[in-house]
């Protein structure tokens, strides 16, 4: 099935499964992924697409954004440059590397340097902090966890390519956890007495 939207033809994926409603999302390949049950037929389907014509193209041009940003690097929050090379290399506003999914890859597997780094200075301001040890991983929806059974810390390691404030507000929010183990009016307070800006932080991260 096909979906025209502003000139440019829509491929329209249809799954069929054990659901009542009927779902549309965009993925990275543009497609519209439509999910309903296996009484619903294409027809109806058409129908519904043709009337929520305004509503997918928001969901379509949200998606052509995000697959652009995809397509980006981004260091510290600095756009970078990127130049085709065999090996992996910053320099300045410029980074060398085979690919942009290789150059993301080398970026992730070695952020905990710098992590550590802003973790080291930021947990000064505390006096009354555990021990405990930094981890980092990839992760869908976090972008930090504490870990008071483990005394662990894990952030992001997509915050890699955040703004080195951003990941300051991260940190400095499982700091807070050791104290406060919920999202309590308490923990929030103990967050703006280190980082007063928490509110506009995290509504750059969503």
């Amino acid at each position: 099935m096909k979906l025209v939207i502003d000139n440019n033809i829509i491929e329209v994926v249809i799954i069929r499964k054990k659901i009542k409603n009927i779902y549309f999302r965009f993925k990275d390949d543009l497609k519209l992924y439509v999910s309903c049950n296996y009484l619903c037929t294409n027809s109806y389907i058409e129908k519904l697409l043709n009337n929520n014509k305004k509503d997918i193209i928001n969901l379509y041009n949200k998606a052509k954004e995000k697959n652009k940003e995809i397509n980006d690097i981004y260091y510290l929050g600095n756009k970078l440059e990127v130049i085709t090379s065999n090996k992996i290399k910053i320099d300045n506003d410029y980074i060398y590397g085979p690919s942009i999914e290789e150059i993301n890859k080398y970026l992730e597997k070695n952020c905990i340097n710098i992590f550590q780094e802003r973790l080291n200075r930021l947990k000064i301001l505390f006096n009354d902090l555990p021990e405990f040890r930094l981890r980092t991983r990839k992760m869908k929806t976090r972008w930090g966890v504490c870990n008071k059974g483990s005394m662990t810390i894990t952030l992001n390691t997509e915050l890699i390519h955040k703004d080195v404030s951003l990941i300051d507000y991260v940190i400095i929010h499982e700091l807070c956890h050791f104290k406060y183990m919920n999202h309590s009016t308490s923990f929030w307070k103990e967050v703006e007495k280190y980082y007063p800006y928490y509110k506009l932080a995290r509504k750059r991260l969503k």
